[in-house]
């Protein structure tokens, strides 16, 4: 049985600016819950094409990885842990 290909990488940009980065398997529906959650973004940027759960894990650590080596080791305003 093939593993499902369902996750997508994506960030909320505030402008140019990134201001999350995660996952999710429903990009409209995970735009709307971080707006009732109150953050402020300006779009929702797709970032991978559709991939398995493990598979969009893995690049989202990567990416929080790149943003931190460029940011003074500081994540994306809206990401708490360091794993997404």
């Amino acid at each position: 049985m093939a593993t499902e290909r369902r996750h997508v990488t994506y960030d909320l940009k505030r402008g140019n600016e990134v201001v999350y980065r995660g996952t999710t398997t429903d990009p409209d529906r995970r735009a709307q819950e971080h707006r009732q959650e109150g953050k402020q973004f300006t779009s929702l940027v797709l970032t991978s094409r559709r991939m398995t759960e493990a598979g969009a894990k893995r690049k989202e650590a990567e990416a929080l990885n790149r943003y931190r080596r460029g940011h003074g080791g500081r994540n994306p305003r809206y990401n708490a842990t360091d794993d997404g």
